[in-house]
């Protein structure tokens, strides 16, 4: 038997045998430390630059444990494979990439329909980077339409204003500072967690440009209801004359209730609904960086917001706050359309649905905990400690030590007027399966008592967990 003679002898090398012999982590750019701030001087490898870019990735969450966010973790492999292919495709050069262009119609057409729109035909729709441009553009619209009529009657244009819960996800307060609107700000309470259409005479006058109601609240994933919206602003016109339309902010709903809750009457069912936006990159089961805007017909879309511009070999009309913007999502899209159908896409948000109802359904069982919802409407529920449970620790205290295990579950204040509710929510997403949900579970258990076994208090110096929508 031979045994090898090892030498502790520093072998010197020079950079180019660094760069083509030694292992990545000992060439230039690895052992040593890159500016963070400046552009370097010089070049390194591609497997270098790669290997310092993948290595500071590695230190986000796991995105397939992140309970907090609705954006979608998971594709098929094929769609994967699609999504390579055609990174490098702008939606916007529709001279260039017309096939793209005509997908694009394809999918908001589809989606137009799966939202009773009346006469397809007649309506209007674009893809958006997300459902928050989306929901600009929506609220851009109303905000048009209202300055018209009232120049029409000779009135002042001044001191807009948008009716809304203050339940609201914060692209809505974006666009109230961005496009100066002032919010009636319709506050939630314990008997109205959601806006329903109480007292709503309060909220709207003649400077009201519309009312938005939310599919899917983003604090507890309820939805609001949007008939009961419409009958109470029925009843609004027929006191005052007041011609009140409704936006939908459908981020995650309208990508569910189609096929979850098909007898549900929210969408342009509602003579009153003129708009309804929805994310792609949720419950629209496509990668991060899509969402979708229809308008009833090219009555509810003022002109004014269409541009015409010849660009890149011909005259195109553009709809969308941005105008370079990736082509590949709306393949995707397209892809999720042809894979799933209306069959597959109930399917996939059962699953969810059922994952979620589960989940509340045990949570709800621990001895700390009581539901704000439980997950039957989008797949999202929220929870709260039952008042006296403990002083010991607090919901914050529960989400960082969940964090410790891989989970992120965030804890949160409850919107104005009930602020001193601090509630934790789960958002189920394709790719939580049920041997997960368990594992989550097990983790809460576990959490729990050692929370509850503390001989002291924990600190109160920060508050744990920042929710952010």
């Amino acid at each position: 038997m031979t045994t090898r003679k090892h030498t502790n002898a520093r072998h010197t090398t020079n950079i180019g045998e660094s760069l083509t012999v030694n292992p990545v982590f000992v060439r230039p750019g690895e052992t040593t430390e890159l500016p963070k701030f400046e552009i370097p001087d010089g070049m390194c490898l591609p497997e270098t630059a790669y290997q310092i870019v993948h290595d500071e990735a590695m230190l986000d969450g796991n995105a397939r444990l992140n309970l907090a966010t609705f954006v979608s973790t998971w594709m098929d492999k094929e769609a994967q494979d699609l999504y390579a292919e055609t990174y490098d495709k702008n939606m916007i050069d529709k001279d260039e990439y017309p096939q793209t262009a005509a997908i694009e119609d394809r999918c908001w057409k589809i989606i137009a329909n799966l939202w009773h729109v009346p006469d397809v035909n007649s309506a209007i729709g674009t893809s958006t980077i997300g459902s928050s441009e989306a929901a600009m553009l929506g609220g851009l619209a109303l905000k048009r339409h209202w300055q018209t009529r009232r120049r029409a009657e000779g009135k002042s244009i001044e001191k807009p204003n948008l009716v809304l819960s203050t339940a609201v996800q914060v692209c809505w307060e974006k666009f109230l500072n961005y496009f100066e609107v002032e919010p009636h700000w319709v506050p939630v309470s314990e008997d109205h967690i959601v806006l329903d259409g109480h007292e709503l005479e309060k909220y709207v006058d003649e400077n009201t440009i519309g009312v938005v109601a939310i599919m899917g609240v983003t604090y507890n994933g309820l939805y609001e209801p949007v008939k009961q919206i419409s009958e109470k602003l029925d009843e609004i016109q027929k006191n005052t004359g007041l011609d009140v339309k409704i936006h939908i902010d459908g981020a995650s709903g309208a990508m569910v209730a189609p096929f979850c809750q098909p007898d549900l009457e929210w969408d342009f069912r509602v003579p009153r609904v003129v708009s309804i936006n929805t994310s792609g990159h949720k419950y629209g089961l496509v990668f991060p960086g899509l969402g979708w805007i229809v308008w009833r017909d090219a009555e509810a879309l003022p002109e004014s917001m269409v541009f015409h511009c010849s660009y890149l070999g011909g005259d195109m009309p553009t709809l969308a706050l941005n105008f370079s913007r990736p082509g590949a999502q709306v393949l995707l899209q397209y892809y999720n359309f042809l894979r799933l159908g209306r069959e597959g896409y109930r399917l996939v948000q059962q699953a969810g649905i059922d994952v979620a109802m589960y989940l509340s359904s045990q949570i709800a069982e621990m001895g700390p905990f009581e539901l704000v919802s439980e997950g039957d409407t989008i797949p999202v529920f929220a929870w709260r400690l039952k008042k006296g449970y403990t002083d010991k620790w607090n919901l914050f205290d529960l989400s960082d030590r969940l964090r410790m295990k891989g989970w992120l579950v965030p804890a949160y204040p409850m919107a104005d007027n009930l602020g001193d509710q601090i509630l934790q929510r789960i958002v189920v997403r394709a790719g939580l399966s049920h041997d997960l949900a368990n594992a989550l579970l097990h983790d809460m258990d576990s959490e729990i008592a050692f929370l509850d076994n503390l001989e002291t208090p924990m600190p109160r110096e920060g508050t744990g967990s920042h929710f952010h929508h």
